[in-house]
Formats: structure tokens, C-alpha cells, sequence
């Protein structure tokens, strides 16, 4: 049988249209939470994924703050940047597109950020929190995947969880949230042994190595649920010389013949993505604020 495949862009679109709701009523109370975005260079699909963030928080009644940097920009004037934006009352949000340019320590930018502002939820105290469990800003991919599984298999308490990444914006922090909901959690990677075998054991399998098509349909375990976070451009023959299309790290036409449900690329997790960042947003509004969170 088939597996259903989830629509992301449709459960995205859900979840901003609550955004919007809680905008709406913080407005209402003389709040309207700010995003500011800062975007070093002239990456194109930086430039796209930063306009598309921009229009997303508008559309949700937020104030949208643009920051474009010049590919050579200096650490500290990136930093003195961060300075400002953690200062301004009308600023809840920070996000900093990354990748960044080689003379700029992303580590060093991430932790400059206030991690009560740190909508990527990148900084350490956000991970320490993650971790311990603790309330804060959770990275928004991980937390828009949690919300894709919870769409199809709302109670995942016992199942078993596989991680096939281990990276901090996405393998590790999808690990945290799966073990805060009672799973038990394998994290996984490139170079893991037996990895097919692995796989095969997952209740929930979320790939994200950044390898196209890696995880065959044979790895999967009948009934799972297949969340893909892989983007890769790979040629596309068919379409005419010099042409790409996206595919995930799953190949999907063959998991999904095995699997319960699953998510396309395009069209799964990467419209979670920016949803998630206006939740945070709005989390971070309030509990700037001594409000409490809207549920979301």
C-alpha cells in the first residue's frame, strides 16, 4: 500500500494562519512582534529564502527589520550589527542567514545573539535548554519536522526514533525533541555501521545527511513514518541539458511503497521551516514580555 504523503505547505499554511491569529491579538494589546533578518552577501537562494521570510512576516502582521551586509563585511561590524539589534525594544527576533562569508566566525555570531531573541534557537543556552528540558527557543526545521510527524501519528510516546544526521541545526535538536516526547531515540550518521539495518528498526525515520536518495526503500520499515529533511540539486537530464531538479535524502518513490506516510521534496519539510521561525517569533514576544505563549 501507498503511503500517504504529507503535505507540508498545507500544515505550514495552517500554522500561520495561527501566527497571524496571535499577531492579531497581540496587537490588540499594543504588541506587534518584530523579525529582523541580516543577510551577508549575494547568495541567490539566500536572497530568495530571505525575501520569502520577509513577505511570510508581513502577511502575519508582524514588523519585518532587512539587514543586507555586503559579502565583505568585517566580523565586528557584522557583531556591532547584532549589538544594535539586541538593544532595540522593537526587535524580538534575530535570525542571521547562514551560510557565512570565511572571515566571519559563525560560532562567534550565533552566541552573540540574545538567546531570548535567538529565533534559530542556534545559541547554546537554547540547545542547553533543549536538552534539559527546560522551555525555550527550539530550532525551527527539528520543530517543524515534530509537527509533520505529529500530523499523522499524534501520540509517538514508545515508538522507536531514528536520527540519520547529527548536525546542530537539525540532527541533534530533532534528537532532543523526540526523546521530550517519550521516544526512544538512535541518533545516526554517514558513517554508522549496518546503517540499512538501523533504519530498519525506526518507528520514525528522520534523514538528514545531506546525501541524495541514501536512504533506499529497503530500509524502510513497513508502516514508518519517513520525514525528509534533505535538499539536493542533482541534474536533470529530462528536463534538458544543464537542468536540476531537488530531491531529498530519501528516495522516494521506493520508501514510499513501504512506508505509512511520508514527506515530498519539494512541498514537505522546508515550508515548516519559515512557519516555525514567525512561532518563534511570537513565543519570543511574549516571553520578553511576561506574557504567556499562545498555543501554537
Amino acid at each position: 500500500m501507498s503511503a500517504r504523503v504529507i503535505d507540508g505547505a498545507a500544515i505550514a499554511a495552517d500554522l500561520r494562519a495561527r501566527v497571524a491569529a496571535a499577531v492579531a491579538d497581540l496587537s490588540g494589546q499594543d504588541v506587534t512582534p518584530g523579525l529582523a533578518v541580516v543577510l551577508v552577501g549575494e547568495n541567490p537562494a539566500s536572497q530568495v529564502y530571505v525575501r520569502n521570510k520577509a513577505r511570510q512576516t508581513v502577511e502575519a502582521g508582524m514588523r519585518s527589520f532587512d539587514h543586507t551586509l555586503s559579502a565583505d563585511v568585517s566580523e565586528g561590524a557584522l557583531l556591532d550589527l547584532i549589538a544594535r539589534l539586541n538593544a532595540d525594544p522593537a526587535v524580538d527576533g534575530i535570525l542571521v542567514q547562514l551560510p557565512l562569508p570565511p572571515q566571519i566566525d559563525t560560532q562567534k555570531v550565533i552566541e552573540a545573539i540574545d538567546p531570548e531573541k535567538d529565533v534559530d534557537g542556534f545559541h547554546p543556552v537554547n540547545a542547553g535548554r533543549l536538552m534539559t528540558g527546560v522551555p525555550g527557543l527550539a530550532p525551527c526545521t527539528p520543530l517543524g519536522c515534530l509537527m509533520l510527524i505529529r500530523s499523522v501519528r499524534p501520540d509517538i510516546a514508545g515508538l522507536d526514533a531514528v536520527v540519520v544526521g547529527r548536525s546542530n541545526i537539525v540532527g541533534k535538536p530533532m534528537a532532543q525533541l523526540l526523546i521530550a516526547e517519550s521516544c526512544t531515540v538512535t541518533v545516526a550518521h554517514s558513517r554508522t555501521r549496518d546503517l540499512p539495518d538501523v533504519c530498519r528498526r525506526a518507528d520514525i525515520l528522520v534523514a538528514a545527511v545531506g546525501r541524495p536518495d541514501m536512504i533506499r526503500g529497503d530500509w524502510i520499515k513497513p508502516g514508518a513514518v519517513v520525514i525528509d529533511v534533505g535538499i539536493n540539486r542533482v541534474p536533470h537530464p529530462a528536463a534538458g541539458e544543464g537542468k536540476t531538479r531537488l530531491v531529498g535524502d530519501v528516495a522516494f518513490a521506493e520508501a514510499k511503497e513501504t512506508a505509512s506516510a511520508i514527506t515530498p521534496v519539494p512541498g514537505g519539510v522546508g515550508p515548516m521551516t519559515i512557519a516555525c521561525l514567525l512561532r518563534n517569533t511570537v513565543e519570543a514576544a511574549c516571553r520578553r514580555r511576561g506574557r504567556p505563549v499562545p498555543p501554537l
